[in-house]
């Protein structure tokens, strides 16, 4: 089985992690997720992956507990290292070689983020997840993968999400809603489709940089898509 893609980002929502337990890291569901991610190593993919960090603490929704945005999108981005170090820990559990670098200094946990160094790791077969998003406030983890994703040269993103695909409307509201299997960037924008914040999807549109939005949840459907086979919905020009 030869991937139709040499070097992918995979992006995870925090929430993603939380399994149907509500709040933190579901075991299960991070051992799924590490089973799924050894099965595109083993093909030889070199695989970098940023996760949310929403089963811990969203930055925007701290106002709402007296924080003030700047400092709660701080807390955000140590959720997001809290969940790397996780996800690192199982994948080594399994046998994998990963580097967890960080966009903030924490030396004694992480490296911090140097293009050329995660590059280097990725050809050497290491996975890396980036963590700490972008390093700034006011920036969401969705831009992170697409910064991190255009700057290792990734060949696609991977959205990985608790839906199959993109929708003309909201599919657990709407029965009728119709499932694509490709769309533009354009058509994404006229019909006012919700696949990342604004920002993080004109970075991949400007730089060319298709996103397949697939359900992650699914064992196995990594691979599939991977391998090229028609899971999710393709974004590209």
């Amino acid at each position: 089985m030869d991937p139709k893609y040499k070097r992918v980002l995979l992006k995870l929502s925090g929430e993603s992690l939380m399994g149907d337990a509500g709040y933190g890291i579901d075991p299960k569901r991070l051992g799924q997720y590490a089973t799924d991610i050894k099965s595109i190593n083993d093909l030889g993919v070199q695989i970098a992956i940023v996760i949310g960090g929403g089963n811990i603490f969203r930055g925007m929704d701290g106002e709402e507990t007296g924080v003030e945005r700047v400092q709660g999108d701080y807390m955000g981005m140590l959720a997001t290292v809290i969940n790397g170090m996780a996800m690192q820990s199982r994948l080594e559990k399994i046998g994998l070689f990963t580097r967890l670098q960080s966009a903030i200094k924490m030396e004694q946990i992480a490296e911090p983020y140097i293009r050329r160094r995660a590059i280097r790791h990725l050809e050497k077969g290491r996975i890396v997840i980036f963590g700490a998003g972008t390093g700034n406030p006011y920036f969401t983890t969705d831009t992170a993968a697409s910064l991190r994703a255009i700057e290792v040269e990734a060949n696609v993103i991977l959205k990985g999400t608790r839906v199959d695909g993109i929708y003309s409307s909201d599919p657990e509201k709407d029965p009728n809603a119709k499932r694509y299997r490709e769309i533009s960037f354009d058509e994404v924008y006229r019909n006012n489709l919700n696949v990342m914040d604004m920002t993080a999807f004109t970075l991949c549109q400007e730089n060319n940089l298709p996103i397949i939005v697939f359900d992650v949840n699914k064992p196995g459907n990594l691979l599939r898509v991977v391998l090229g086979e028609e899971v999710g919905t393709m974004v590209r020009r």
